[in-house]
């Protein structure tokens, strides 16, 4: 009997640190004496039963892939799970290639297709995932990220704070739209760390759908505030998933757009950041505001085959030595993680959402400090500016309006802004620190006395 062999495919979209996954899990399971295909353009090829577009993997050819980015065996976003055929024809082009293991490298669309994978293979095929996704959506626990993040809001961040210069240098603003299908966890990351005039993300806005007129509003509202500072630019980054949450009628024009094989509307397709522009150029036109450029632009693929950072580099080599050293030690059904410096494995079941069966999707909590933080240094309108009588008067002036016109106008973007609790009471917690200080200063004074008797 010939001997088993494991296989590695990526799907999905680019992500910085792919190439250093195949690497490690290459080398741990070419070291352990199992032989390792490499599966051309994810399950595209065996989807058809065609199992010509393979490679056999070896340590020379792997061995310094880690420091570039892109992916050595190809990609591709073809779905498995919309019909049986397609899934057995995975199932058995892996099975008349020999495997029995099989590690695969993907988002929340390819987990899922793992996880269809193994059941339809029914053991005899072992499936494991390593998450990836420069979205970080993925629910993998707090403080963990998706390898390729990093980079691609390291990246991203290089490019905001240039175009952070060149606003101030011609007076213009930029709406940056980011990658971030389902959360906005890069568009915060990028905003925060460069210090964007504005972020939005569609965490902040719930359930509810989002009009188009409240997004130009926010932007309008965040234009004219920095007017009033004396300050003619910026620059907005806004995750591409609030296009997800808008209703549809304002995208009536837009209807042409497609979806991918996952039933994802294809956000390369959407100029949102056009739409956006034009329809906040109208609305300062109609104030009488005239001197401000505009210039949208989105990035996402200039970072999701950036090469990866050190801490990606390291992040995927963990994560691909982890992969095929539990998938060799008869691991199955599960996602790679590293917690607290150790493996942890995260089973299949346990990451689906009872309900779709589909991978849970982990978005921004913007009920925790770190997006307060990030609100607190947001320049958009908010209570303070409606409350403050002398502010909403320097506001309306700015924007050619009568004050109560200004307060009409704009007053919903407040009434419609999540609540923001204070999830740290700082001043409780420096009470605190002042009723220790006094414990122990008076501990230590009780104890000089002892003393000295």
């Amino acid at each position: 009997m010939l001997p088993k062999k494991l296989a590695i495919l990526v799907s999905g979209g680019p992500a910085p640190g792919i190439n250093s996954v195949i690497g490690a899990a290459t080398i741990r399971s070419i070291l352990d004496g199992i032989d390792v295909i490499g599966i051309h353009d994810g399950f595209k090829w065996l989807m058809k039963g065609d199992i010509a577009h393979t490679e056999n993997l070896t340590i020379e050819a792997v061995s310094r892939i880690h420091f570039r980015g892109g992916s050595f065996i190809g990609i591709s976003r073809e779905n498995p799970t919309k019909n049986d055929e397609h899934l057995e024809n995975v199932v058995s082009s892996l099975l008349r290639l020999n495997v029995d293991k099989l590690i695969t490298i993907g988002g929340d669309d390819t987990a899922y297709s793992a996880s269809c994978v193994e059941k339809m293979a029914n053991g005899r095929i072992h499936v494991i995932h390593v998450p990836k996704t420069i979205d970080n959506d993925l629910n993998l626990p707090m403080g963990i990220c998706t390898f390729g993040f990093q980079t691609a809001r390291h990246i991203g961040v290089d490019i905001v704070k240039n175009l952070m210069v060149d606003a101030r240098t011609t007076s213009r603003w930029y709406f940056v739209i980011s990658m971030g299908r389902k959360a906005g966890h890069l568009a915060l990351g990028i905003g925060k760390s460069a210090g964007a005039t504005l972020t939005l993300i569609p965490e902040e806005f719930g359930d509810r759908k989002l009009s188009l007129k409240m997004v130009v509003d926010i932007l309008v509202g965040a234009i004219i505030k920095r007017l009033s500072y004396g300050r003619p630019d910026g620059v907005a980054v806004l995750a591409e998933g609030l296009v997800e949450r808008m209703d549809e009628k304002d995208l009536k024009n837009l209807t042409s757009v497609g979806r991918d094989s996952h039933n994802n509307l294809r956000y390369a397709e959407i100029n949102i950041g056009e739409l956006l522009k034009e329809q906040v150029q109208l609305q300062l036109k109609k104030l009488g505001i005239m001197s401000n450029t505009i210039v949208s632009k989105n990035i996402g693929y200039e970072l999701r085959c950036s090469d990866p950072i050190p801490f990606d580099m390291e992040y995927t080599r963990e994560l691909g030595y982890c992969a095929a050293k539990f998938i060799l030690d008869g691991g199955n059904r599960a996602m790679v993680s590293i917690q607290n410096g150790h493996f942890k494995p995260m089973f299949f079941e346990d990451l689906r959402d009872p309900e779709t069966g589909r991978p849970i999707i982990r978005m921004v909590n913007v009920n925790s400090e770190s997006y307060l933080i990030a609100r607190r240094y947001m320049l958009r309108l908010n209570k303070e500016d409606f409350d403050d009588t002398h502010e909403l008067a320097k506001l309306a002036t700015t924007a050619n309006m009568h004050l109560d016109e200004f307060r009409k106008r704009y007053y919903y973007l407040v009434k419609n802004a999540p609540d923001f609790p204070e999830v740290l009471n700082f001043k409780k917690y420096a009470r605190l620190g002042e009723e220790k200080q006094k414990v122990n200063d008076e501990k230590s004074a009780e104890s000089l006395k002892n003393k000295n008797d």
